[in-house]
């Protein structure tokens, strides 16, 4: 399986994943032509993509859904609720290709299958995914709302991992967010921080990597958060963090 962050933050999120002939799209918050570039760097093309899968209606990543199937003819990987509320948020326009599936069911792609899990993030009916090929798993787990109950499990049963790791609490405490704000972003709908990340990470003693992803630009830091997690986690794990401006490298799991 070969994974690549094509961009990871509030600004906009992509993650595209390869295995046995099958490739996906997670999340379309990124322009068509960024996201074809991205991966042409990368040796992809993106109009051989097998569908794009949205994970919530928020902008940063479902912006473009409309963008990648009329440009590209892409297929639409979608929860009935998730894009009655992105199509009021964004305006995708006219689709053509839509294929719902049910929050906390599985998709399948030929041998891959795509495990869908329910969040309590304040999008509509918002999920994380799990990627499983060749008994491999890869999670993408951004947007989480808080730490639910059955999380730490999943992050055990996994290979390696897209993990949220949106804020340093300092950072966010000093920064220049209204109050409000602040208390969505720490809340039981918003995101989780560097540290969460990093306990949730101890969970899982089969990862080879983990990519620190949706980091925010105002209240965290790359160095930061990779630096909470080596203090936090009690072993050497390959770390890595995603850019909110660019294309990670290939990533093999």
């Amino acid at each position: 399986m070969i994974a690549i962050s094509l961009q990871s933050g509030s600004n906009g999120n992509c993650i595209y994943v390869e295995s046995c002939g099958v490739r996906l799209l997670f999340d379309a918050g990124i322009s068509g032509i960024s996201a074809e570039r991205r991966l042409a760097d990368h040796g992809r093309e993106i109009r051989d993509v097998d569908g794009v899968i949205i994970s919530h209606d928020h902008a940063d990543h479902a912006k473009y859904a409309g963008v990648y199937q009329r440009k590209y003819g892409l297929p639409l990987y979608v929860t009935e609720r998730t894009l009655d509320a992105a199509d009021k948020r964004c305006g995708l326009g006219r689709l053509r290709d839509v294929r719902f599936f049910q929050a906390g069911r599985s998709v399948k792609f030929g041998s891959v299958s795509v495990l869908t899990i329910s969040t309590p993030h304040d999008g509509e009916d918002g999920v994380i995914f799990i990627v499983e090929s060749r008994e491999k798993r890869l999670g993408i787990m951004t947007d989480l709302g808080h730490v639910f109950d059955g999380l730490a499990r999943e992050v055990a049963s996994l290979d390696a991992v897209f993990m949220e790791s949106n804020y340093d609490p300092a950072m966010l405490a000093a920064g220049p967010y209204p109050a409000f704000l602040k208390r969505r972003i720490r809340g039981p709908g918003g995101h989780i921080s560097n540290i969460e990340s990093a306990e949730l990470l101890c969970s899982g003693k089969r990862l080879r990597w983990a990519c620190l992803s949706h980091l925010s630009g105002q209240n965290n830091d790359p160095g930061v958060a990779l630096k909470t997690h080596q203090d936090v986690l009690a072993r050497s794990l390959k770390l890595y963090a995603a850019s909110r401006y660019c294309a990670t490298g290939l990533f093999h799991v």
